[in-house]
C-alpha cells in the first residue's frame, strides 16, 4: 500500500487568471473525460434513486466545484431521469460564468455561486426554518477530498454528515495504477501544472475504507459504500437513513 502523502497543488496557488492556471482547468475537461468521471458521477447518483424523493428542487451542494462544466456534464445526462435541482457550486475562485448558468437553467436546474473557502463554509451554522436544521439533500465533492488530511479532513467530513443527507465523492485513487496514469497525462495535451498535480493527487488519493472510517458517529443510521471506480478513480458514498435507537447514539 502506497502511504498516503498531502501536498499543495501547483493549480491552487496561482492566480485564476494566470495563463497556466487557464489552461491547467481546460485540461482537466480531457483528464475527467480519460478516468469516467461523469458517467461514474451519473451512475453513482442513478443509484441513490434521489429522483423518488417527494422533494422539489432537489438542493444539491457541490464543493470545489471550479468552473461548474462538469456538474453541467452531469445535469445534461440524468436529464428527465431527475426533477428540477437548485444546485450551489462553492469555490474559493468566482469562475462560473453567466453562460454556464443558461446552461444549467436549459435543463431545469437553478444555479448559485458561493465563493468561499470550504472550512469557512464547514464552520458556519447550519440554515434554520421552522427552528429545524435545513439539510441539503445531497453534497458532490469531485476530487476535492483528497487536498485535506487529519483535522482539515474530520472537520469537513463532520460538517457534511451534519448538514446534508448524502454525499458523493470521486476521488483519485491511490495506487499503482493510477500512479502510472497520472505519469502520462501529458499524452493527452496537459500541460506542466496539470503533469505535476496529476502525480500529487494520486499519491493524496484514498484506497480500500479509509474514508468510511472517517466518517462520524452522529447518533444516525448511514448506508456508507466505499470503492474503486473505473481505472484511477475511488468513490465513496453515504446516505442518512435515520435516527438510531436512544441506546445506541453517540
Amino acid at each position: 500500500m502506497m502511504p498516503r502523502l498531502v501536498a499543495a497543488e501547483v493549480l491552487d496557488g496561482l492566480p485564476q487568471d494566470d495563463p497556466r492556471a487557464i489552461r491547467s482547468r481546460q485540461d482537466l475537461k480531457r483528464v475527467h473525460l480519460a478516468m469516467g468521471t461523469r458517467k461514474i458521477i451519473r451512475q453513482a447518483l442513478l443509484d441513490m434513486k434521489l429522483a423518488s424523493l417527494e422533494v422539489e428542487p432537489l438542493r444539491v451542494l457541490e464543493l470545489g466545484a471550479g468552473d461548474g462544466s462538469l456538474m453541467l456534464g452531469v445535469a445534461r445526462d440524468l436529464d428527465r431521469a431527475w426533477p428540477k435541482v437548485a444546485l450551489t457550486l462553492l469555490d474559493r475562485q468566482d469562475l462560473v460564468t453567466p453562460a454556464t448558468k443558461a446552461n444549467f437553467q436549459a435543463v431545469g436546474w437553478t444555479v448559485t455561486s458561493d465563493v468561499a473557502d470550504v472550512l469557512e463554509w464547514a464552520a458556519r451554522e447550519p440554515d434554520m426554518t421552522l427552528d429545524a436544521p435545513r439539510r441539503w439533500d445531497l453534497i458532490v465533492a469531485n476530487l476535492f477530498l483528497h487536498h485535506f488530511q487529519g483535522a482539515q479532513l474530520a472537520r469537513l467530513m463532520h460538517a457534511i454528515a451534519l448538514k446534508s443527507d448524502r454525499l458523493l465523492a470521486c476521488e483519485p485513487r491511490r495506487d499503482r495504477l493510477a500512479l502510472v496514469g497520472s505519469h502520462l497525462t501529458g499524452m493527452i495535451g496537459a500541460n506542466a501544472v496539470t503533469r505535476e498535480d496529476a502525480v500529487l493527487s494520486v499519491h493524496a488519493g484514498f484506497n480500500g475504507q479509509e474514508l468510511s472510517a472517517l466518517w462520524p458517529a452522529t447518533g444516525e443510521r448511514w448506508r456508507v459504500q466505499e470503492q474503486a471506480a473505473g481505472f484511477f478513480s475511488h468513490c465513496f458514498c453515504a446516505e442518512r437513513l435515520g435516527v438510531l435507537p436512544h441506546e445506541h447514539r453517540i
